[in-house]
């Protein structure tokens, strides 16, 4: 499975001394998997908590790392309130969040993707532009603006619902679906897709539609701790551990 690197590999970053911290809490939720949840024995678990624990080891401060859960509406307050030092939750990255917070480099970014019926592979439509093909997406989503941004002259189905949109496919009465490619990769590896589709193209990336990604926030003037998670994650990246964490989380690729 292809892994992505969202991380430029020519970015320098200092190495890090964090030996004057006593402690640093990481805040997470638990209703955002596969990046954070509880596990079937309760245990706090996901891509972001490995990825937590990962960063802990990489500065050698294990010891000193702490892996907190709390509501993801309380977390930027919490944040700012000093009750953590990190959270790495999916908090937005907007303007009014780049105005309470500081962020890393962003470390994984949201794929969107066109799934088809398996043995339909539609490249010469791709080439084509999706000239007049109907292509199912769910109505005032952003994925329906990006569609219809990125290729102006598909035929677009709007559909109040994925499920509806995955039911006209099956149904053949659109040629694909165009939606979040994280979902749509756990849905075709799930029993409810019967193995009936396939990604086709892509993946497609846009800031624009679907925000810079995932990235860690800390209090603005918490610089060198931004820097030093920046300097792990660099290391983490160049050393394959981030597409281990990949693999582990996303048995069926997203990209």
């Amino acid at each position: 499975m292809p892994t992505p690197n969202f991380w430029d590999q020519g970015q320098r970053f200092a190495e890090p001394n964090l030996s004057a911290r006593a402690r640093i809490r990481f805040l997470t939720s638990v209703d955002f998997a596969p990046f954070n949840f509880l596990d079937q024995r309760g245990r706090l678990a996901g891509f972001h908590v490995d990825l937590a624990r990962t960063i802990c080891e990489e500065l050698d401060i294990a010891a000193r790392c702490q892996i907190e859960a709390r509501p993801f509406t309380e977390l930027g307050d919490l944040l700012t309130a000093g009750d953590g030092e990190a959270v790495i939750a999916g908090l937005a990255i907007n303007a009014d969040n780049r105005s309470r917070f500081a962020f890393t480099h962003p470390f994984f970014r949201y794929p969107a993707r066109f799934v088809t019926l398996a043995g339909q592979p539609m490249d010469a439509e791709l080439r084509s532009g999706l000239a007049g093909v109907r292509v199912g997406v769910v109505s005032g989503s952003a994925h329906e603006a990006m569609l219809r941004s990125f290729f102006p002259q598909a035929e677009v189905v709007g559909l109040p619902t994925r499920d509806e949109a995955l039911a006209a496919l099956r149904a053949e009465r659109v040629r694909a679906v165009f939606g979040d490619g994280v979902g749509l990769s756990f849905w075709l590896s799930s029993e409810a897709a019967a193995d009936c589709c396939a990604f086709a193209g892509g993946p497609y990336l846009s800031d624009h539609f679907l925000g810079e990604g995932l990235a860690i926030a800390v209090k603005p003037e918490d610089e060198d701790l931004r820097a030093a998670f920046d300097y792990a994650i660099g290391r983490i990246v160049a050393s394959g551990r981030m597409s281990e964490l990949l693999l582990r989380y996303f048995p069926v690729s997203a990209f």
